[in-house]
């Protein structure tokens, strides 16, 4: 089931006639209050969600999706009217999966659900990575380092997540986009940096386990 969550009736029901059309089962939404309160006895496999709402945003109401452990998992692709490089970094460090600029063709917004359903895989293996100090649990969505809880934003935990599950393995910054924040835009790889920035000061002394491999990009090593 896809949710489409789009205040314009006319797009909200071409996304969803497509959507049925090739296979899917889909709802609409006008604003984002409604979703959020069917989502209180539904969850649906992924939510198309537009930016520019009534009431609440779009960026609000992912917020919301996000932080509730019931719902952080779900799949959001936004679609918006903005096109800038900023407003797509914000969604996406936010937590969403992917991006539609508008105006879109609707065959591309199936081709995107479907690469995102496609990435989508809960892992229910390895619900527990360590490294060092640093103990990573999935299921709990919990980060420890020595004992001590320490806070992530959804990204910084999925980040750290890829690197944990990975170890020794240089990445570089268009791979981490590509695997973490699930793009291939080579104009915002400096949010890599920043979130690696953020997440090593949030680690204190074990975030040198992340180590910078000069020229190619960056690693976690166990052993320091």
């Amino acid at each position: 089931m896809i949710w489409c969550v789009d205040d314009d009736n006319t797009i909200r029901d071409i996304e969803v006639y497509t959507l049925k059309q090739t296979g899917f089962e889909a709802r609409g939404f006008a604003d984002g209050m409604s979703m959020l309160e069917a989502l209180k006895t539904e969850k649906p496999d992924l939510i198309v969600l537009d930016i520019m709402l009534p009431g609440k945003d779009g960026v609000d109401i992912l917020k919301e999706i996000r932080s509730n452990p019931d719902t952080r998992k779900i799949p959001v692709i936004m679609a918006t009217a903005k096109g800038t490089e900023m407003d797509k970094i914000t969604g996406l460090d936010l937590g969403a999966d992917d991006y539609l600029v508008k105006p879109f063709g609707v065959m591309e917004m199936v081709s995107r659900v479907k690469a995102v359903l496609r990435r989508y895989e809960p892992d229910e293996k390895d619900e527990i990575l360590t490294v060092g100090e640093i103990v990573l649990n999935s299921k709990e969505h919990r980060v420890t380092v020595d004992g001590e809880n320490v806070v992530l934003t959804f990204k910084e935990f999925e980040l750290l997540k890829f690197f944990m599950s990975n170890p020794s393995i240089v990445f570089s910054r268009d791979k981490l986009l590509s695997e973490v924040w699930d793009i291939d835009y080579l104009g915002e790889s400096r949010t890599v940096d920043m979130h690696i920035k953020t997440l090593r000061q949030k680690l204190g002394d074990a975030g040198s386990y992340i180590e910078t491999v000069i020229g190619v990009g960056y690693r976690m090593e166990g052993n320091r």
